[in-house]
């Protein structure tokens, strides 16, 4: 099976260009990678501080005035006698000490940690600017021997494994910190950009708003090589099924605002799910095309300029006044943070800035 595998993922590498070649084999070697542990049994969240002597600091955030605290969540078997598993996490809060801040829930790739995500993102650098808070649950290698999250497997799209620890984090986080319930968003990259959609999805009441970047279509997958076929060609016949599901499963589920960014040049997920996963926000948010927008097109940087951007088109959804849904693609951009870190793995240094774009959309909506 595993030669199988191999040739599979061969043929589809192939076809990456010769940037993109070495890390889409990386990315998917990670995907199908075998978890160290079996998932836990249903449990029961505790929370736990962690020794903060122990956990590596990102310089960004030594660098900033706000602090930069590390803790974890535990999850207990049923019958209370030995930890079952537990999930670190890190949290930004700007200097400024705003009352009741917004929160960002910010969810890594893989082959990425919970630190330097907040370097690649520089999220937290506008978190200071902006006056919100972040929050960056870090996948364990104990649940991913890569750091992915399990967005394709069925049981994790209906709510359970990581989706109800993220859950349980952002609750305790927002009563202990004292931040506004109402203005509680998620957003990640690729496996984290998924991963968001879903905890979205199984919490709307919680989530006031979601951001992908990078990320697969919902509700299909279901196993490794389904994930992959996925990635590179999207859900196929399980595209509608899956919103009408979640829809009847959550009562009154609320409209649920979403900002997509894709790179055109992505061949590790393949543009096709920017597509999709805007069919199932228009389908999710009844939205209709009356509320369309005309399709704006920004320019690019200028070649060897200080400040290098490539050209991004928007599509704009509107419920009335209000603008739902927006979907940027983005021209050249491969499977990177547009506007991140350059210098840090999987982020691109040109522009647009992906962490702004997302907050100005953020920063309308409340739950």
């Amino acid at each position: 099976m595993l030669k199988g595998l191999s040739r599979l993922w061969l043929r589809g590498l192939k076809k990456a260009g010769k940037v993109q070649k070495s890390q889409s084999r990386k990315l998917v070697k990670s995907l199908l990678a075998v978890p160290a542990a079996a998932r836990p049994p249903r449990a029961k969240p505790v929370s736990r501080k962690a020794p903060a002597a122990k956990v590596p600091l990102g310089l960004a955030a030594i660098r900033l005035p706000g602090k930069w605290l590390a803790s974890y969540h535990s999850t207990f078997a049923d019958d209370g006698a030995l930890p079952a598993r537990r999930m670190n996490y890190w949290l930004y809060l700007p200097g400024a000490g705003t009352a009741m801040p917004p929160l960002v829930v910010m969810l890594h790739g893989c082959e990425q940690t919970a630190v330097q995500f907040s370097q690649g993102t520089r999220m937290n650098q506008l978190a200071e600017e902006k006056g919100f808070a972040v929050l960056y649950p870090q996948q364990s290698l104990r649940g991913h021997p890569n750091r992915c999250w399990h967005w394709y497997e069925k049981s994790t799209q209906d709510g359970g494994g990581d989706v109800a620890m993220i859950a349980s984090i952002i609750e305790k986080v927002v009563r202990k910190h004292a931040m506004d319930r109402s203005r509680v968003y998620i957003a990640g990259l690729s496996a984290g950009a998924s991963m968001a959609n879903i905890v979205a999805l199984n919490f709307p009441h919680l989530i006031a708003a979601v951001g992908m970047h990078s990320g697969t279509v919902f509700g299909a997958g279901h196993s490794r090589m389904g994930a992959y076929a996925v990635m590179q060609t999207g859900a196929g016949k399980l595209l509608d099924g899956p919103i009408k599901m979640v829809m009847d499963r959550v009562a009154d589920f609320p409209p649920m605002p979403a900002i997509l960014l894709h790179g055109q040049a992505d061949r590790v997920v393949r543009p096709i799910n920017l597509a999709q996963s805007a069919h199932q926000f228009r389908m999710l948010n009844r939205l209709t095309p009356q509320g369309e927008k005309p399709v704006a097109l920004k320019a690019g940087g200028k070649p060897g300029s200080r400040q290098p951007a490539h050209a991004y088109k928007i599509y704009d959804h509107y419920a009335g006044r209000k603008l739902m849904l927006r979907v940027c693609d983005v021209i050249g951009l491969e499977h990177e943070w547009s506007g991140g870190d350059g210098t840090i793995r999987f982020n691109s240094g040109a522009g647009p800035d992906a962490s702004k774009l997302m907050w100005d959309f953020f920063a309308r909506h409340q739950r």
